[in-house]
């Protein structure tokens, strides 16, 4: 029962889940600060990051503005910052595993000829 925890605890599905939770969590914090930037900037444009004392006509819109704001933040940041780059990596990784669609050398078809010569003695 203990080797069965402990075979599944070493699997490298768990160990490599564990250090996405970490690496997620702290790339967590370094957008919380890219968003903070933003709002400030946001703030000096229209007079304050924090919409949520805006209250038009009685309806409390003002919260759910500075979330969506946040949200918009959040999404380019994750889609510039990791989206982005790994399309790309995936892109030269798929390109560079292609196979070769050129016509073999004179070499290739030369010593094909000789194999297929060797293998019918």
């Amino acid at each position: 029962m203990l080797k069965g925890f402990k075979d599944f605890i070493l699997r490298g599905n768990v160990i490599d889940l564990a250090v996405a939770i970490v690496i997620g969590i702290a790339f967590g914090k370094v957008i919380e600060a890219f968003v903070t930037i933003i709002m400030d900037l946001v703030g000096k444009l229209g007079g304050t990051p924090d919409f949520s004392n805006w209250v038009p006509g009685g309806v409390h819109v003002g919260a759910f503005i500075t979330v969506l704001i946040s949200f918009l933040i959040v999404a380019a940041a994750v889609y510039f910052m990791v989206v982005l780059p790994m399309n790309k990596l995936a892109e030269r990784r798929a390109r560079g595993a292609e196979p070769a669609t050129e016509a073999p050398t004179e070499e290739v078809l030369l010593l094909t000829q000789i194999r297929d010569s060797l293998q019918v003695r």
